[in-house]
């Protein structure tokens, strides 16, 4: 078993390279993150399935984070695109959810009733679909993310052939993906706001405002939106304001490496 390898950039490397094919626009919106300075990450989910919208997430201004199901008919397409931009792309990874549901209409979908080789193959798939995935995180998964088991099985493949992250999106309060995450020492973060629950742009304004104020009060706050336009134009407006607000918005992999940052150093006694 050997999952598609993934080699997480330092912060130096990951940031201050730029890519010859990125515009000059692109390049100045990837600056060296201040650690002083509250972070925020913004993952868009459910790409691949819709072209135009798609290419719209690629195109929104700084480090949006792009999440693709593993079988859509754009997603390898749009996943290099995003890379080529300087887009982190992870695996939008389906997972059962609680009640009932069709696992013909959701392609890779990992499940209850799988075995441990059926689970991890499925698992091992759905990463080779997506180009220069550099993380994960769920896609539906009330149910699975309960599981201990099958948490276990992920976040232990995750470590033994690559060096993924993985984003728990809370779709239940349930969950224990992210203590399973812990346990297996995978870098992992839990999402703090759904900015499209309502895809009313109001309702996405008010919600990214939450955003913005998690992280000021915690120093890093993680949201996870849709492709919707109400969503969408919201962050074209907002994001091209960010930095006037003494914000960054930083890739999620950035993001948990800071938050552990900070954890670490209030964890640390003062030296006398």
């Amino acid at each position: 078993m050997r999952l598609l390898p993934v080699i997480r950039q330092s912060l130096l490397a990951t940031w201050a390279i730029c890519y010859s094919a990125v515009s000059v626009a692109d390049q100045a919106q990837h600056t060296i993150p201040d650690s002083r300075l509250p972070g925020i990450a913004i993952i868009i989910d459910d790409l691949g399935y819709q072209q135009g919208p798609g290419k719209r997430v690629v195109d929104l201004p700084g480090a949006v984070a792009c999440a693709f199901l593993p079988h859509g008919p754009h997603t390898a397409a749009l996943a290099r695109q995003a890379h080529a931009r300087q887009k982190e792309v992870m695996l939008h990874l389906p997972m059962q959810p609680v009640g009932h549901f069709s696992a013909g209409r959701e392609a890779g979908v990992l499940t209850l009733d799988m075995t441990q080789q059926q689970f991890v193959s499925t698992l091992q798939a759905n990463i080779e679909a997506v180009p220069h995935a550099s993380g994960l995180n769920n896609h539906m998964g009330s149910l699975l993310t309960q599981h201990p088991g099958t948490m276990a099985w992920l976040m232990q493949a995750l470590g033994e052939d690559g060096e993924l992250f993985f984003v728990d999106s809370r779709t239940t309060s349930a969950t224990v993906a992210r203590q399973l995450a812990g346990e297996y020492g995978i870098p992992s973060m839990s999402r703090n706001v759904f900015l499209d629950n309502e895809p009313d742009p109001e309702a996405v304004r008010a919600q990214f405002r939450q955003l913005l104020e998690i992280a000021r009060r915690e120093g890093t706050a993680l949201g996870i939106g849709h492709p919707h336009p109400a969503t969408l134009a919201v962050l074209e407006e907002e994001l091209a304001q960010l930095a006037g607000q003494g914000i960054q918005l930083l890739p999620v992999s950035r993001l948990i490496e800071l938050q552990n940052e900070r954890r670490l150093a209030w964890q640390t006694p003062l030296s006398r």
